[in-house]
């Protein structure tokens, strides 16, 4: 029988993920969360039910048709997390409009740019490791800022055709949209700045078409005619910088983070005997770059083991960060990094319909990144003690504040 509990709200400063996963998951496969602003939503912290809810068609990431305190107005558009539910893409649209967007986006991948794309890879790469190399020997330097982050950030805003003063301006603004400790006006102000963002992309590449994401959307129509219109083409366009983006930058992150202070596992990868595929799965099941992502909606009323059932209209939020570590699935080692691991099953592409489009990609820049990062630098090591890391001040994404290190070795002082 389903009780009522006193919801647990939600942490936004990100301090304790796992510990928070784990205290919610021993309440049932979902169990009720306060956002900031009051809001109420189930979590799922099971990798069984949030599996099977990402590939049920009873759950929307419509909040405009599926979630009556959004479109009565009760959800005000100063909410904190307003920019996450107010988008009209690809990713927020429902049933036959979520196919059609789909499949509009799908035709940015296309055989001969995926083709183009390693090139453009290794030469960002390269720029940026020649950077650090320019670092004096010993010093410390944020491997996030000059590293993690650039390299995913420019290569899509290559993709989709963004400037690069647009870029900052618009990574800006997805800093602040991850972030969960924003202010009202800030998430309002967020929410205004992303959309002119976008319309000023997309005047740009209305009045000069290049070889880029963001013309082929705006050349791209459906048989019968139907092409995104003005609303959507902005916000699919966002969706496309921030998830491809966002998620690779705190994967990185946490891939140098783990190999880092788990010198046994390093080991292993550099004697052949586990293959970067194995880090890249085993990284994405136990630090997955995702968190929390906002937010999902039940079209119906959805019985859940163990009695529970999310009422119809109710919101959903999945966390993919504890789902990796779900010991129904990874049993008693869950939450230890094992690149010997068999099991490495995570979502932290997605599953269903909502799969990410981007996935091949990650996986391509991962390995190139990672891979060139530890030919040049093999001796890189951490430059504060692994509990010296400050996480993101976020529920949202999972990562670091910096991640500072050193390239090479300090002599030893006598």
């Amino acid at each position: 029988m389903q009780e009522n509990k006193c919801p647990v709200a939600l942490d936004p400063t990100g301090r304790d993920f796992h510990g928070e996963a784990a205290r919610l998951r021993a309440q049932g496969p979902a169990t009720q969360v306060e956002l900031p602003g009051g809001v109420v939503v189930w979590d799922v912290n099971s990798y069984a039910v949030a599996k099977k809810l990402l590939a049920d068609p009873r759950v929307t990431k419509s909040a405009r048709n599926h979630w009556p305190a959004f479109y009565t107005g009760q959800v005000p558009q100063d909410w904190e997390l307003i920019s996450w539910v107010a988008m009209d893409n690809m990713v927020t649209a429902y049933g036959k409009n979520h196919q059609r967007l789909r499949k509009l986006v799908s035709r940015a991948f296309t055989p001969r740019r995926s083709e183009a794309i390693r090139p453009r890879i290794e030469e960002l790469v390269g720029e940026l490791l020649d950077g650090l190399a320019a670092a004096a020997p010993g010093e410390v330097v944020d491997l996030r800022e000059r590293f993690a982050y650039p390299l995913p950030a420019r290569l899509v805003a290559d993709l989709i055709g963004l400037p690069e003063e647009a870029r900052r301006k618009a990574n800006e603004v997805i800093d602040m949209m991850v972030n969960t400790t924003v202010t009202p006006e800030e998430a309002q102000a967020t929410l205004m700045g992303w959309r002119m963002a976008m319309e000023d992309l997309i005047a740009s590449k209305r009045a000069t078409p290049g070889e880029d994401m963001t013309s082929d959307l705006i050349a791209a129509q459906e048989e019968d005619g139907s092409r995104l219109n003005d609303g959507e083409l902005a916000d699919t366009i966002f969706a496309i910088l921030g998830a491809g983006s966002e998620t690779t930058i705190n994967f990185m992150d946490n891939a140098v983070t783990l190999l880092l202070t788990h010198p046994e596992q390093k080991e292993l990868l550099d004697s052949g005997k586990v293959t970067w595929a194995d880090l890249i799965d085993e990284v994405l099941r136990v630090e997955s770059p995702l968190g929390h992502l906002p937010l999902r909606y039940a079209v119906e009323d959805i019985e859940l083991e163990g009695g529970v059932t999310i009422p119809k209209g109710d919101p959903i939020l999945i966390n993919y960060s504890g789902a990796g570590r779900d010991p129904a699935i990874h049993g008693d080692t869950a939450e230890v990094f094992d690149l010997t691991r068999e099991n490495k099953e995570h979502l932290s592409f997605g599953y269903g319909v909502h799969y990410c489009l981007g996935a091949s990609l990650a996986r391509l820049l991962a390995t190139i990144g990672l891979t060139r990062l530890f030919e040049r630098f093999p001796d890189l090591t951490l430059a504060v003690r692994p509990d010296e890391l400050q996480p993101l001040p976020t529920f949202i994404m999972n990562g670091h504040r910096s991640l500072p290190v050193r390239l090479s070795r300090v002599p030893a002082t006598v």
